[in-house]
């Protein structure tokens, strides 16, 4: 098995790529549901969330806000970096436990969604490949504006906080470009699932090859042991 890297920025389109490879049979460990997921009560990591930021970014049912916890985040860069420390490790050991399911389900590659992957370089070293859903930077900051319904000065605040677009393009070993419409996107993952798809050949061959080589080599040590006998 091997692990292929997706990420990309706020509104650059990622859940559009997600969801096609999706349709195509892909197995995709989505890192924003299990954020989502370890941040519920019974969590170790809501416990420390809510001795660190208090219970004002509670909600009356004692689940986390998460708009609030994430204004706060996006105005002081050392409050993210102390939520990241809290939830970071608790993500990584469940995507750990989904990655062992498909192994044992037979999936020969595993699609991990990390909207931070280049931030944390520590998870770069794992992939095979690594994929940025890029949009250029007008269109961007359009999108998040009309998504979010957020004023122009509040959506760059919102990318600014982010390693730049610009920057992770030259990180990845893919990228989708998601600045024009969807067909011209779709397009390009289905070149990305051709080329995932043919890695599978090639570790095929490199298996079976190896399985080649070892069984000659066995047969190679029994004839040579005859002959000496």
């Amino acid at each position: 098995m091997f692990l292929v890297g997706l990420s990309g920025g706020i509104a650059s389109g990622k859940s559009t790529v997600v969801a096609v490879l999706r349709e195509l049979g892909c197995a995709v460990i989505d890192a924003d549901v299990i954020a989502r997921e370890v941040v519920q009560p019974h969590f170790k990591a809501y416990q420390q969330i809510v001795h660190y930021f208090g219970p004002e970014i509670l909600l009356e049912n004692g689940e986390i806000n998460r708009e609030a916890l994430g204004n706060i985040i996006f105005s002081c860069p050392e409050k993210r970096q102390l939520l990241n420390s809290i939830t970071h490790p608790e993500i990584q050991k469940e995507m750990l436990k989904q990655i062992l399911k498909y192994f044992v389900l037979g999936y020969r590659y595993v699609i991990l969604d990390i909207p931070l992957l280049f931030e944390t370089k520590r998870l770069t070293k794992f992939m095979k490949y690594t994929v940025l859903v890029y949009c250029d930077p007008p269109t961007q900051l359009s999108r998040l504006m009309k998504r979010n319904g957020l004023s122009q000065a509040e959506a760059e605040a919102r990318i600014a906080s982010q390693l730049p677009l610009d920057v992770k393009r030259k990180l990845a070993s893919h990228i989708i470009d998601n600045s024009g419409d969807q067909e011209s996107t779709c397009r390009q993952v289905l070149r990305l699932h051709a080329h995932l798809e043919d890695s599978l050949d090639f570790l095929w061959a490199w298996l079976a090859a190896g399985t080649v080589v070892a069984g000659l080599g066995g047969l190679v040590y029994l004839l040579l042991g005859r002959f000496i006998s």
